[in-house]
């Protein structure tokens, strides 16, 4: 990769709703500017209205942890931004860390190293703006200087180079398409609810208190009426408004 290229791959098969996973090595040193991805998208087959739902690392300077975020949208939404953005508690240039999507009808929860850290229930007034048709899966390396790390003030250095990102262990099971009847579900996702269980939203609370640091849903700047699948919770809420009280300055 350099400034004007960038790496990839995907699946060959779309999935229709799916449990996707892999571990991954994030590049070492300094790499900002460095976007590295694991996502899921239809842009190829509906490149003006496409569905998506991704994992984005946003590259790291020295003295500074690395962030994480999530972003889904459906159906071209791309102007209504759904982001979320946490800093880890550990280093994913360190080791492999698993990170997991688990994408049904009605749900979205995202997954690192088996804790959930974001789940979105499909409700009624979100429309197409739900992830819904099929997908493939990607993983990518690239550079978003203008934007990724500080928002854009920390800009990729070649001299760090090469920039190399291991993904393994891909797992890819739902119903993947087929073009001649209905998708084939695995078990799995037949048997899966529309909801998590009490220990694990247990840790998903535990991880968002902690480390979230920015979330659409308590943005009054960028959105005066929460999006309609955003669920107040008290204990986030008074954790972002500590670390930025401009942006999360009053309840909703």
């Amino acid at each position: 990769m350099d400034e004007t290229t960038s790496s990839g791959f995907h699946s060959k098969l779309m999935y229709r709703h799916g449990y996707f996973e892999t571990t991954l090595k994030l590049p070492e040193n300094r790499t900002a500017g460095v976007v590295v991805t694991f996502y899921a998208s239809n842009e190829h087959k509906y490149p003006s209205r496409h569905d998506e739902i991704d994992f984005e690392f946003l590259g790291h300077i020295e003295g500074q942890k690395w962030v994480l975020q999530t972003n889904f949208y459906g159906n071209g939404s791309t102007n209504r931004g759904r982001e979320e953005r946490y800093e880890l508690d550990f280093d994913p240039s360190e080791d492999f860390h698993h990170y997991r999507i688990s994408w049904t009808r009605n749900r979205i929860t995202y997954y690192v190293d088996d804790v959930p850290i974001r789940h979105v229930k499909r409700v009624d007034a979100i429309r197409s703006d739900f992830p819904s048709r099929e997908m493939k899966l990607y993983g990518t390396i690239w550079n978003g200087s203008n934007w990724a790390t500080g928002g854009g003030q920390y800009k990729m250095d070649l001299s760090y180079g090469p920039f190399i990102a291991k993904y393994s262990s891909f797992v890819m099971s739902g119903c993947p398409l087929n073009e001649t009847g209905p998708a084939q579900c695995n078990d799995y996702l037949v048997g899966l609810g529309d909801d998590i269980g009490p220990e694990e939203r247990a840790q998903m609370r535990n991880f968002r208190s902690k480390l979230m640091t920015y979330s659409y849903c308590y943005d009054k700047k960028r959105y005066d009426v929460p999006l309609p699948e955003c669920v107040f919770d008290s204990e986030e809420f008074q954790h972002l408004q500590k670390l930025d009280p401009r942006t999360f300055g009053s309840s909703k």
